[in-house]
């Protein structure tokens, strides 16, 4: 497909979306973007553009089950850019073929929100090395068949951006590519339907600039200035910056925040329908120049919102490809910490299809704190109450549960809200660290069957299932955040540990917790990869009533390679499911038990034809 053709293929889905943004500016909108992404297409390097046939030949190569994600600090995983080099031997060991590295981009000086206040959205942090070290970096995964998913930071920029500091410098079109106040008069009316995501760190959602004197919009923290969307200027910058990352070779763009990029009086401006239509305008621009490229979205938002982000909607949109599974995380907690699954059950059964040219990203840890996004009608048609499920799981995951085996930290306490949000490693929060304190074997070897019954249903549920840093090798929590002056006020550092040499120098050693882990998430990558039922193609995954409650039930009908079914016992006791909708006698995961149907405490089930439908090519 030549550049023409890609221009008239996504031309209408960029007319409706910038129709639907700015009614009154449609033509000379999508003749900038147009502009843009022809500029970028005459400048994209030849090896990019071999790289965009070939994925124009497979356009369904992000839903292979050959794919495999890990997610990073870079510079927590190997120092700097260079580093990584040193890196992919260990990464293509693991089996993984996607990287998602974190705060790679040069952010500002002091706070930066763990690297999401963006300075320069084209240049890697200084610290890390040099523009030359990344475009390196980009070409060395790539040459060992490893894909890049970057942030972009979109909703914001830092206060030290070229365009911050033009609008300081007096730039009138630099001023309206914010939001800003000369009083408190808007400010407090924007208020009133706003809560507050960082309440302890960042009351509020304005902060005063004293050489503006104006009042600027900053969702998150005071040096993170929102960008003013309802400015088509805005949406032609940020559309011309993600195709010149796109140009660099990254493979995947995290839309970070894209939830809250529009902004509506009387709203808590998340989820507004011209959020869709800014990421709609997006992958229409950067699939008219560089259709290797796609995108994930990063919103972690109500379920009934979650698959709007991946296109479903009234009427299907091509939207981002990707989007995170935050609420298959959030059950998966919430299972281990009550030994049910209903709750998960009737949440992830309240979920429409995602569309069939889309898939997730499906994790158990990342380098968040959890928001225990437990819908009200849910929590109510089990038997709770949203509000005192969401209580229970903070203080569980906290220890301070009487049965609780985690050690958790908080984060984001709002006392006021009732919120309060949950930090700490895997290991940490399924027990492996308290039971290596307590010098419990027994514990021990629970939690890791926690560990690996989480990460089983990741990678068993379809998409690309991500590794977080570490907890392959079973590592806990970083206690050094509470000593470090640049960390000790965001909890999450706990979970942001370096990598451990010395832990991954015992991952071939099965007598530690280290080396069963990391055994037997290697053992569910190449399982995985040699089922072909979970290719995503045409293909979801769908809870089902198990008629046990301690039983959790997925099911994947796949038109190639045939029906899988996920079973997880989540409870105390062995059982036995007896509603089966479909008779399967082999388990991938275990083939030589007699009954696969049985399952003892913590133990999943992959069930699957053992013919040759079951096995995909390499």
């Amino acid at each position: 497909m030549n550049r023409s053709d890609l221009v008239r293929t996504w031309l209408p889905d960029l007319r409706a979306a910038v129709a639907g943004l700015y009614p009154d500016q449609v033509d000379d909108v999508v003749d900038r973007l147009v502009e843009r992404s022809s500029r970028a297409a005459d400048e994209r390097a030849d090896e990019l553009v071999q790289r965009d046939h070939r994925r124009l030949i497979d356009q369904a190569w992000y839903q292979s089950n050959q794919r495999v994600g890990y997610m990073a600090y870079l510079d927590r995983f190997a120092g700097d850019l260079r580093g990584v080099a040193d890196r992919i031997p260990y990464l293509t060991e693991l089996g993984v073929d996607t990287v998602h590295f974190l705060s790679v981009l040069e952010p500002r000086d002091g706070e930066n929100d763990g690297g999401y206040a963006i300075r320069d959205y084209l240049s890697p942090d200084p610290r890390l090395g040099t523009p030359a070290d990344l475009r390196d970096m980009i070409h060395g995964l790539h040459a060992n068949g490893i894909d890049l998913c970057l942030d972009f930071v979109m909703n914001h920029t830092s206060d030290d951006h070229e365009w911050a500091v033009a609008a300081r410098n007096g730039s009138a079109y630099h001023r309206g590519l914010y939001r800003m106040y000369p009083d408190r008069t808007e400010p407090d009316r924007w208020e009133q339907g706003l809560p507050e995501v960082f309440p302890d760190m960042a009351p509020g959602n304005f902060t005063w600039d004293d050489t503006l004197q104006q009042w600027v919009w900053t969702t998150f923290r005071e040096f993170q200035w929102d960008l003013d969307y309802s400015n088509p200027d805005v949406l032609v910058e940020v559309a011309g910056i993600a195709l010149e990352l796109a140009n660099l070779g990254v493979d995947i763009l995290r839309l970070d925040a894209v939830a809250f990029t529009w902004k509506r009086l009387g709203t808590n401006c998340q989820n507004q329908p011209e959020a869709h239509l800014i990421a709609q305008a997006l992958r229409a621009t950067v699939a008219m120049a560089a259709p290797a490229t796609i995108l994930l979205a990063e919103a972690i938002v109500a379920p009934t919102d979650l698959v709007g982000y991946l296109g479903r909607h009234d009427l299907e949109r091509r939207e981002c490809e990707l989007a995170y599974h935050n609420q298959l995380m959030v059950q998966g907690w919430s299972m281990i910490a009550t030994r049910r699954a209903d709750l998960a059950l009737r949440s992830l059964s309240q979920l429409p299809d995602h569309p069939g040219r889309t898939t997730w990203f499906t994790y158990v840890r990342c380098h968040d704190d959890i928001g225990w996004a437990i819908d009200d009608d849910d929590a109510l048609a089990v038997g709770v109450t949203g509000s005192g499920h969401r209580a229970f799981l903070a203080e569980f995951f906290r220890g301070d549960f009487p049965t609780s085996f985690a050690l958790g930290t908080p984060f984001g306490v709002n006392e006021a809200a009732g919120d309060e949000r949950t930090s700490g490693m895997a290991a940490t929060l399924a027990g492996v660290t308290s039971a290596l304190r307590d010098g419990d074997a027994a514990a021990l070897s629970h939690a890791i069957d926690r560990v690996i019954l989480l990460y089983s249903i990741a990678f068993g549920w379809g998409g690309i299932p991500i590794i977080y840093m570490g907890d392959e090798l079973c590592q806990a929590d970083d206690p050094s955040w509470r000593t470090d002056p640049e960390r000790r006020h965001d909890t999450r550092w706990a979970h942001r540990p370096t990598f451990d040499d010395d832990l991954a120098a015992l991952r071939n050693d099965p007598s530690t917790c280290t080396g069963q882990i990391w055994a037997r998430i290697r053992d569910l990558v190449e399982i995985r990869r040699s089922a072909g039922v979970f290719d995503d193609v045409d293909t979801v995954s769908r809870p089902f009533d198990t008629g046990n409650v301690h039983v959790f039930g997925w099911r994947r009908d796949n038109p190639r390679w045939g029906t899988m079914i996920g079973l997880a016992n989540v409870g105390e006791t062995a059982v036995t499911v007896t509603n089966r909708p479909v008779e399967l006698a082999h388990d991938l995961l275990a083939p030589n038990d007699p009954d696969p149907w049985l399952l003892r405490p913590l133990q999943v089930r992959w069930l699957a034809d053992p013919g040759p439908l079951a096995t995909s090519p390499s």
